[in-house]
């Protein structure tokens, strides 16, 4: 134990990101470490971040978080996937759910096949060969130990980093309150070797982890790390975020909601809808933005309407020196598909599987550095996509983004599906190959070509195929009780 060199980790800041980090380093090194986190009742967190992803299901497995006790406690519903409404064309409606379209060999992806039965006349939509596309279509849901359906969550992120604070607390792990005033480093390396508080306190640490949200009070103020602006490529910059009461029985998927100058989330939760209105400030103003999101909200306001401002991009590194930003801190990436908390669970998890016991040094801040670049890159380029691929001529904002030039990875992409019909996942990529598919064809680009693996069969054998995963998707899904009964059931909490 006497080679062990970082043994106390300091989280700056708390929220979400910072009780996530501080869960993962108390619950799976809990006893080799000391893990403090400082934060102020005075600064407020983002807290918007309300819907989530399936990898979300992963992180509480490994810190072993019991699903009914976190869904009672965050007044949580079930998420399978997003409705995107208004991106390809006004009026347009698909969803991008959570599940395995159809049934891939090795030779290729179901939907090769799909594209030959639909040349021919037969097949139906590509929505009939997913079951958790079709359940959130009827509004239906269920799980139990084993369920084949892959599901995320709607939570309040406020109530959730109070749960996580109790479990983080609860396996050894450290609250201090206050104002950090100061940062100090050692004058010859840079690295940090305290936090000063308001009150004088000081902190102490081997490790720090900034969960300090767009300030980046450690990464930036004080390391001056670099940021690598997105806005050409994302040029939404503002967010107007309002709690409403809800009006009707919650749906298992979110809302994503285009508008003239970007787009509009509903997220259903237990006992209200998280609502907001993200817009460019370019081509829509604040006053605008209130007026927009007044006529778009249903249900009495339990909030006011908070303006966010942010700039999408990511710093230069997300660990530099012996600091690594989780959270806000290393970037942001506006919420379209619900990245935002699983970025955070994501590096909190490599941060154990990697953690410096030896030291800090520039081979493993640059190998997790890298990694972190490349699953950043790609969720870049996927929101990015739903963007490109409008075909909306209604508004300066829509033609603009319509027209814009795109990063050359995902130019690529585009290209090879709208040429060949192929789609794929590479390494440290989040989204799968459905995931894809689901946006792509959802927003009108068609391929020009596929794999004709599917000419191996006959169109009979094509047809019982097809029909036998069809049928079998209807029948489990008239087979599932509403999404609201089974939320009654399984995890209600009635206000008190």
């Amino acid at each position: 134990m006497e080679s062990q060199k970082i043994r106390k980790v300091v989280i700056a800041g708390g929220g979400t990101a910072g009780w996530i980090v501080a869960t993962a380093l108390s619950r799976l090194l809990g006893p080799l470490l000391d893990v403090t986190l400082v934060e102020s009742d005075d600064i407020g967190t983002v807290g918007v971040g309300e819907a989530t992803i399936p990898t979300h299901r992963t992180f509480h497995h490994l810190v072993g978080i019991d699903e009914r006790d976190f869904m009672r406690a965050t007044k949580a519903t079930f998420k399978l996937g997003i409705a995107f409404e208004n991106w390809g064309q006004v009026g347009d409606r698909y969803i991008h759910s959570f599940g395995q379209v159809g049934k891939p060999n090795w030779m290729g992806e179901f939907y090769n096949i799909w594209l030959l039965a639909k040349e021919r006349g037969f097949g139906g939509s590509l929505e009939d060969y997913c079951l958790e596309l079709k359940a959130a279509e009827a509004n239906k849901f269920y799980t139990a130990k084993d369920a084949p359906i892959n599901y995320a969550y709607h939570l309040d992120a406020s109530l959730y980093a109070g749960f996580l604070r109790k479990h983080a607390e609860a396996r050894g792990a450290k609250r201090v309150e206050g104002l950090i005033e100061t940062v100090e480093q050692d004058p010859e390396s840079g690295f940090i070797k305290a936090l000063i508080l308001k009150s004088g306190e000081r902190v102490e640490g081997d490790l720090f982890i900034d969960c300090t949200g767009f300030r980046g009070l450690l990464i930036e103020q004080t390391l001056k790390t670099g940021y690598e602006d997105w806005s050409r490529w994302l040029p939404t910059d503002s967010a107007l975020a309002v709690q409403t009461r809800s009006t009707e029985s919650a749906i298992p998927y979110t809302r994503a909601i285009a508008h003239q100058a970007g787009w509009q989330w509903r997220i259903p939760l237990q006992h209200r809808v998280g609502n907001g209105l993200v817009f460019c400030s370019q081509y829509m103003s604040p006053d605008d933005a209130h007026d927009v999101l007044a006529q778009k909200v249903a249900g009495e306001r339990l909030t006011e309407p908070r303006l966010i401002r942010y700039k999408t991009g990511r710093r230069r590194k997300v660990w530099n020196k012996n600091c690594i930003a989780i959270g806000l801190s290393s970037g942001f990436v506006e919420p379209l598909e619900s990245t935002s908390i699983h970025l955070i669970q994501i590096n909190a998890t490599r941060l154990v599987q990697q953690f410096p016991f030896a030291g800090c040094s520039d081979a493993i801040a640059n190998h997790f550095n890298a990694q972190s670049e490349r699953e950043l890159d790609k969720i870049r380029d996927f929101i990015v996509l739903h963007y490109k691929l409008t075909e909306r001529d209604d508004s300066p904002f829509w033609r603009a983004m319509r027209d814009a030039d795109i990063p050359d990875s995902l130019a690529q992409r585009i290209a090879l599906f709208r040429e060949n019909g192929l789609v794929y996942r590479g390494p440290d990529e989040l989204f799968l190959t459905d995931s894809w598919l689901q946006v792509m064809l959802g927003q009108r680009l068609e391929p020009k070509g596929y794999h004709h693996m599917g000419r191996l069969m006959s169109d009979e054998q094509i047809n019982m195929v097809l029909n036998g995963i069809r049928d079998n998707i209807s029948k489990a899904v008239d087979r599932l009780p509403l999404h609201q009964d089974f939320v009654d059931q399984y995890c209600r909490v009635d206000e008190v």
